[in-house]
């Protein structure tokens, strides 16, 4: 049976899933709504199907390879220029990713935008809801709670706001208040990060450096 068939069925226990989706997602209130409704459950939609997920031995293997691996880390204040090439280069080949750190975002930023995203997500369903939706092609700043929640066998008990900020931001009265100011800082320091990092890497690919 095809995935989207399959979750959506109803259940032998009567248990209408295609229904239960759709009422959570008309809330337009996300999973913080659940939780600021007094549900003291976790609805059956967010449960995973018996034998989804890994077991025993099977499940502790799963783990030991993810923590097996090693992530490069590059510092990038750490050495010159063409040293920094070097170690893309090879985190590259490598792994093919990297973390870096002394990237020149402020630690104050990153806080700052963390702090506006929680007065966010803590704000009133009423406030959330004008940017509730589950469209990736309508407008730059989009609430919602699981993109795929009508095709995954479980939904995820998260929310998110996303808000596209580049190549062209948007203007400051289309995000919520809670995010203005916040956001297009910190966006305009993760911006310059990230042209220094595609610099590096080209540079690393033999094109020509600044």
């Amino acid at each position: 049976m095809p995935i989207t068939e399959a979750v959506l069925a109803v259940a032998s226990d009567g248990f209408d899933r295609r229904r239960e989706l759709q009422e959570f997602d008309d809330t337009k209130a996300g999973v913080k709504g659940l939780v600021d409704s007094g549900s003291k459950s976790i609805p059956a939609i967010f449960h995973h199907p018996a034998g989804s997920l890994p077991q025993g031995q099977e499940a502790v293997t799963a783990t030991a390879t993810a923590t097996d691996a090693a992530v490069p880390v590059i510092d990038l204040l750490a050495a010159p220029r063409q040293e920094l090439v070097g170690l893309v280069r090879a985190a590259a080949e490598t792994a093919g990713f990297f973390q870096v750190v002394n990237h020149g975002v402020p630690g104050q930023a990153m806080a700052a935008v963390l702090a506006a995203v929680r007065r966010f997500n803590e704000e009133p369903a009423e406030a959330k809801r004008p940017y509730y939706t589950r469209d990736t092609t309508t407008g730059k700043v989009r609430f919602y709670s699981n993109l795929d929640l009508f095709q995954s066998p479980a939904a995820c008990w998260r929310d998110t706001i996303f808000c596209d900020m580049a190549p062209e931001p948007p203007q400051p009265d289309e995000l919520p208040e809670a995010l203005r100011g916040v956001l297009i800082e910190y966006a305009d320091a993760v911006r310059k990060h990230a042209l220094w990092v595609f610099e590096l890497l080209s540079e690393s690919l033999g094109l020509a450096g600044p």
